[in-house]
């Protein structure tokens, strides 16, 4: 039986895993954390949602990123510190501005082939992931936002996504409990939410009962791929500390990298360059923990576009809102002042809400410039690539786990191997 090894145990990395096992591979994942699912898959905002689909490649992000600089409670923050891969990655960031379209477009198409997956893996393993299938209401404030939103309504379109425009009284009627005065909105019904946690912890679970092994709390310090298969080593976290320092290596066929933010020095070492920057983003779950909270809170997820917020309903008793970008290296710090207008916004918008019990927390999105994730075979052989899926990793990571398994099906094939013993 081929052996293929996964780096990390994010949504990328498990789903991936369990491609690989429908094709009859052997699989070993490995992850620095103790538990599936413990970094940007832990907390985010909740939706899997084509109709967020947008890259963000375009001169107003640009614009934006200068004009909010100093604006702590901005919705796109950049530290001014320089480094050179800010500056390449921002360099390739504004040469994607012209494929803007075509990606847009592409990313749709991905979007809506892992909805399908993504619910008939959860179907088949009975994945309990907190699922609502109300849709994703996106809310404008003026006329400009709302119009941006028609133009790219029509690249949503050729992707092959429905979505409506609704008045601000179907705003009001789709999701009740919402306050404030809206120029207009997008509807789409098609999009659902879901929590990315309890889905990730699930289908790891489903993974090992289909015969994977899953090796935590491992440091993976190198990645070897020649022509006779690919080595890892790594040390475990009980060993931290002890010395001589101990290592640990494992042999396999393949190696597929999901490892989020860790994934361009992996890449690196192999002889690949995946210019994935970290783009921090934060959330708050707020507990629900009296009937006035959970019937104030929204049951439709939400979009503000001005805000760049983004809600979703997990359960009865919580509500996740999440956003902001800010580009500040690998700083993982929860900053007070980035949580605040989480806050504050779930206070304007649903002032019914009983705020007192606030969980915040801060994931690094790891993004490409063109917001496309890199998916396929590297330069080495047996070496693959399933990662940099930026703020869509939960919306599209079921398919690119299919993609990336089936290239490795046609260049590494188990019958092949099978057929050859």
């Amino acid at each position: 039986m081929r052996h293929i090894a996964v780096i990390g145990a994010g949504v990328t990395g498990i789903t991936t895993a369990y491609a690989l096992l429908e094709r009859g591979y052997a699989v070993t994942v490995f992850d620095r954390q103790r538990y599936a699912a413990m970094d940007t898959s832990f907390a985010n905002g909740g939706q899997l949602s084509a109709s967020n689909a947008e890259v963000w490649n375009g001169w107003s992000t640009i614009l934006k990123g200068m004009k909010w600089m100093m604006t702590r409670s901005a919705p796109l923050l950049v530290n001014p510190k320089p480094s050179w891969h800010k500056l390449s990655w921002m360099a390739e960031f504004i040469a994607a501005i012209p494929h803007y379209e075509r990606n847009t477009i592409e990313t749709t198409r991905l979007a809506i082939l892992a909805r399908d997956h993504l619910f008939a893996m959860a179907k088949r393993e009975h994945i309990d992931f907190d699922a609502v299938s109300r849709g994703i209401l996106h809310i404008y404030r003026d006329k400009a936002g709302f119009d941006h939103a028609d133009k790219v309504n029509g690249l949503l379109r050729q992707g092959g996504l429905e979505r409506r425009a609704v008045s601000p009284d179907e705003i009001r009627s789709i999701e009740p409990t919402i306050h404030g005065r809206y120029f207009g909105g997008f509807y789409t019904a098609s999009d659902t939410t879901g929590d990315i946690h309890k889905f990730t912890t699930g289908l790891a679970k489903a993974c090992v009962r289909r015969g994977a092994r899953i090796v935590y709390d491992a440091d993976v310090d190198r990645v070897a791929a020649d022509a006779s298969g690919v080595t890892i080593q790594w040390s475990p976290a009980s060993a931290i500390g002890v010395e001589p320092k101990v290592i640990e290596t494992m042999q396999a066929d393949g190696v597929v990298i999901c490892a989020g933010v860790g994934s361009r020095a992996i890449a690196a070492s192999l002889g690949d360059r995946v210019n994935i920057y970290p783009v921090k983003g934060y959330s708050i779950t707020v507990q629900l923990d009296d009937e006035v909270s959970r019937r104030a809170a929204p049951t439709v997820s939400l979009l503000d576009d001005a805000t760049k917020i983004v809600t979703s309903r997990l359960g009865d008793n919580r509500f996740r809102v999440a956003g902001t970008a800010e580009f500040n290296g690998y700083n993982r710090d929860i900053r007070a002042d980035r949580i605040k207008p989480l806050v504050d916004w779930t206070r304007q918008l649903f002032p019914a809400i009983d705020t007192e019990k606030v969980v915040p927390w801060a994931g690094l999105r790891p993004m490409l410039p063109d917001m496309l994730p890199r998916v396929g075979a590297g330069r080495r052989p047996g070496v693959f690539y399933n990662t940099g899926h930026g703020h869509l990793g939960w919306t599209l990571s079921a398919a690119t786990a299919q993609i990336v398994a089936e290239t490795i099906a046609a260049q590494m094939p188990v019958e092949g191997l099978l057929a050859a013993a």
